[in-house]
This record gives structure tokens, sequence and C-alpha cells, in this order.
């Protein structure tokens, strides 16, 4: 079915040429129709499917040609990135209309996004903290809302955002078009979805947690020590190309960015530490190709969209199934190729078995020819939690001794103290003289 059958406003399909869709997602093609009746929608489908789209298209159809008064459509998405990624395609798709969107999360002034709930843009892509934020201000009002979408809402779950939806729920008209898009379907989100939606037409391709068939993956068995240097040796036989890289933690996703950068390899990183310039500049350079690699946390993997992504590396195992087919969902995405590499230490094989279990098959065992695998890796990727509290605390001391020595030679700086060391029982000068005290306290 190419998008033309599905009943779209001519300036939508115009864009939508322009950006080289020919025929509809899956997901799209059965989303849209209820949609554009008016219906809500319950969709549960996998990531990279195209779900941006979904419920964007329909939205944009019942905008166009009405005068815009204020805010009158909504998402709400878990990340900064996935926002303004969601920003992105909704000015790519209504290039040739007079609609206006824009973004609202932290991390950024606050100016900017009060101007458009001022003026009042067409469809704002929020995250809940900062739409609270604003919320608070008599400028931020969203009586006049008609389409809410949730978006990536199993995600939000994970990240506690569940009692700030119910909040902007308190704050939104009750009577509205709700889209409710969910990779997965956890009982707390089939609970929150039965509260927003009112007979739902509920669409589930994603009955069984399953990376994308276009994705091609392999296990690499090596110890931790070696991790960053197996994914080195990949990347210098050009066996990676352009390469998402997810570590379990911000301080291993910055160890590993400095390890590569000092090997030559163009590399940056994104997580919740860095801040939302760095993150966006960081994002930006790595779909641009000025950076090849990009070293992220799962925090960070909502949001990151790059058209064609060759390769999305694992590595650390994810803890949970869901985890790996959100990381791995980033490449092969819209029915487009790619490979995901999962490097997996023997401390990690009960979690790998789990992921193998989850998505139903035994994935392939690869080893690197030539590669040393009984090497010693010179430097340890990641210091050890007891000796990274061990340095802190002796880098705190040798601040306060540094403190104290600075603070006893700014006590001794005058000539007249440095020949008479106070006592330690001296009181305050007085009449420019230093009296010794007695000892005897005062009443």
């Amino acid at each position: 079915m190419p998008f033309s059958a599905l009943g779209l406003h001519p300036d939508l399909l115009k864009g939508i040429r322009e950006l080289g869709f020919i025929r509809p997602t899956p997901i799209q093609e059965e989303a849209i129709p209820p949609a554009l009746q008016g219906r809500d929608l319950l969709a549960c489908a996998q990531t990279g499917s195209g779900k941006t789209a979904a419920f964007l298209l329909p939205i944009l159809h019942r905008l166009i040609g009405r005068p815009r008064r204020i805010t009158r459509a909504l998402v709400l998405t878990p990340t900064r990135e996935l926002a303004a990624q969601i920003l992105e395609d909704f000015n790519a798709l209504a290039v040739h209309t007079a609609l206006t969107g824009a973004a609202v999360y932290g991390g950024v002034g606050m100016g900017p996004q009060e101007h458009a709930f001022r003026t009042g843009v067409d469809l704002i892509v929020a995250t809940p903290g900062r739409l609270l934020d604003h919320m608070r201000a008599p400028y931020a009002k969203l009586d006049a809302l008609e389409y809410l979408v949730l978006d990536e809402a199993d995600r939000m779950l994970d990240m506690g955002f569940l009692p700030d939806i119910r909040r902007i729920l308190r704050h939104i008209p009750s009577q509205r078009q709700t889209l409710f898009f969910s990779a997965t379907m956890p009982a707390p989100i089939a609970t929150l979805a039965s509260e927003m939606l009112k007979k739902a037409v509920t669409i589930s391709l994603q009955r069984k947690a399953a990376p994308a068939a276009g994705i091609t993956q392999a296990a690499y068995p090596v110890s931790q020590d070696l991790k960053a240097a197996l994914l080195l040796e990949l990347l210098r036989r050009q066996i990676l190309g352009q390469a998402l890289v997810f570590t379990r933690t911000k301080h291993r996703a910055n160890r590993l960015a400095d390890f590569l950068a000092q090997q030559g390899v163009r590399a940056e990183r994104i997580h919740g530490n860095r801040s939302q310039n760095q993150r966006t500049q960081a994002l930006a350079g790595f779909k641009n190709g000025r950076y090849p690699v990009l070293v992220a946390t799962d925090i960070a993997a909502r949001g990151i969209d790059v058209e064609a992504l060759s390769h999305v590396v694992n590595f650390d195992v994810p803890a949970e199934p869901d985890s790996y087919i959100h990381r791995v969902g980033r490449t092969g995405r819209a029915e487009m190729t790619g490979e995901a590499f999962t490097f997996v230490a023997p401390q990690e094989e009960g979690d790998w078995r789990a992921i193998e279990r989850a998505i139903g098959r035994s994935l392939p065992r690869v080893t690197l020819p030539d590669f040393n695998y009984q090497a010693r890796a010179a430097r340890p990727l990641e210091v050890p939690h007891a000796q990274r509290i061990a340095e802190i605390r002796a880098r705190k001391a040798e601040e306060r001794a540094r403190a104290r020595k600075n603070a006893a030679r700014s006590d001794g700086a005058s000539p007249r103290a440095a020949h008479a060391p106070r006592s330690a029982h001296a009181g305050p000068p007085r009449g420019g003289r230093f009296r010794p005290r007695t000892g005897r306290r005062r009443p």
C-alpha cells in the first residue's frame, strides 16, 4: 500500500515523497487509518518500526487548515534526545504546511520554551519533568489540547516518570484523542493505558520481543580486560563502520571514549552526566560523520536515530533482554539492515543466555582471527569501585591539608606574627597589640 492510499493531506504526501518514503511500515499502515478517524490508539511495536511518523502524520493531517490558537497537540517522551528527534521529524513532515512545533526539555534555558507556550505553537514535544516546571507558571496552559501522545511509555516507566505523567493528565482536557505507543506492555503501563484511553484500537506488532529482522547479530566472547582492545581492533580492521557503542555505566563510557581518542579514533560520549550542549554536539557530530564512534549509556539510547547506522556494539551485556532489544534497534531501522555485536565476558554469560532465551534463538559466537585473547590489558578500563572511593577520599584529604596549609600561611603573613607565634589560647588583638590570655574564662 502506498502512502497516497491512506488519505493524507497532499501537503504531507509531498513532504513524505521528498524524504524518500514510498510505502508505510506495518505500524504506520495499521495505526494511521484509525488515528485519522479520531480513535484512541494503543500500539505496541518494536523500536525502529516507524512509530514516530505513525502518530505524527494523522495529527498533522487533522491540524492542517485550522487557525492556530494555542498548543493543540502534546507529545510526551522520556529523553531530551528523543524529544529533539521527534521535533526534527515533525519539521521534515510539515515542511509544506504552516504548522509549527517546539521541544520542551531540561538542560537548556526556559526562555525560548516559554516563548513557544506564549505564541501558541501547534505541537509541543516535551519531557515530563521540564513540562511540569513550565506548568507552574500561568503562561503554560494546555486547556485547548486536542491530541496527546505518549511515546516510549515503557521507558518513561523505567525512568520513574509515571507520577509526573499522572500530574500532567490532571491539567489537560479529558476530551481529547490519545495515542499511546510502547515497545513493551508491562502491567503498570497497561493500567495507565486503560485509564487514559477510550474505546481504543489496539495494535500489537510485537507479540514476542525480538530485534528487527534486518539486524545481523553475533556474540564476541572476550575477557573484561580485553574488551577495549577488541573494539579498537574491529575499528582498525574496518569490520565496524559507524558504530554506536553501549556501556553499562557513565564511568565506563568516559574511560572508553578517552581510550579510543588516545588511540587516534574520533569518538565522543553521551550520558546523563553530560550537559545538554555536550550531548547535542556529540549526537550532531555522530550524525554528520565527524565522530565515527559514539559511546552511550542506556538512558541516552532513545532518540539516537541515525540514518543507515551500520553497527551497534554492546560493549557490556545488558542486564535485561528489553534493554538489548532497544539497544540493537538503533540499527536496522525502518526495514533497513545493520549489524549488532555483543562483547560477552565470562561473568556475563548468565545475562547473555537470558537474552538468547528471550529472543528465541542462540546467536553465533565469533572469534576474531589473529587477535591475542591471552594478552593482558596495560590498564584496566574501569577502576574498581573500592579503589575509586579510596582515591576520592585521598584527594579530599589532600585538599583539606592544602587548605589548612594555606590558612596557616595567611595567619603568619604579618612580620609581628612571624616573630610572635599565636598561643593556642590567644584571644583577638586589642589596641593593635597581641595579648595572650591567661586561660581563665570570662563570665
